[in-house]
């Protein structure tokens, strides 16, 4: 990991990620989440907020040692154990059947092999839990598609192998889960090859 990818990105995603829309898609995909959650993708954690008292422990899953540093005064404000347990989305060190929900936001774009990383997620999850994700990905409409695809060599140089064309629904069908919902829609403010989302709910049947 360079320089950039190490010392600058994270904090130039702790602020970009923190925006008002952001934080109110969090509130909604973390709505539900209760009993043992595994999060991968934990970032600076900025999900931690938005956490109900229903949540009794959170395992993170992040690679970014400074992100981790970064996220130490929201983690010491938690009331419940949160734990750094792994680096790699796609390697999860947890048992099979253990988790009561998986949290990802906005990490299947960036996961080198996301539909390993899915199919960990559907292995750590209990046989009634559920995936809560939030993701942006492959848009709708012919031009956009177009503009992400030219797009995403550049994106991932300077967001830190970050996808914009991935086409989330098919990534998690494909690694074995069942979307149980789906809502899809252009974030608002944002140029649209990097405004399409994908927010929902998975299980692992």
């Amino acid at each position: 990991m360079g320089f950039y990818d190490d010392r600058v990105l994270p904090h130039v995603i702790d602020v970009v990620m923190n925006a008002k829309q952001v934080r109110e898609i969090r509130q909604r995909v973390c709505s539900g989440l209760q009993g043992e959650v595994v999060e991968i993708g934990f970032g600076t954690g900025h999900n931690l907020p938005f956490l109900s008292a229903e949540v009794t422990r959170l395992q993170a899953v992040e690679p970014s040692q400074r992100s981790i540093a970064l996220a130490q005064e929201r983690i010491a404000a938690m009331k419940i154990p949160v734990e750094i347990v792994g680096l790699d989305g796609q390697h999860l060190p947890l048992e099979d059947d253990s988790a009561d929900a998986v949290l990802c936001t906005w990490s299947l774009c960036t996961i080198p092999d996301p539909e390993t990383a899915v199919r960990e997620m559907a292995r750590v999850l209990k046989p009634d839990g559920q995936l809560h994700f939030a993701e942006h990905g492959r848009a709708p409409h012919h031009g956009i598609r177009r503009w992400q695809d030219r797009l995403n060599g550049i994106q991932q140089r300077i967001g830190g192998g970050c996808n914009l064309n991935r086409d989330i629904p098919s990534i998690i069908e494909a690694a074995g889960m069942t979307i149980t919902r789906l809502d899809t829609y252009y974030a608002k403010g944002i140029p649209k090859p990097y405004a399409f989302m994908y927010e929902g709910t998975a299980t692992a049947g």
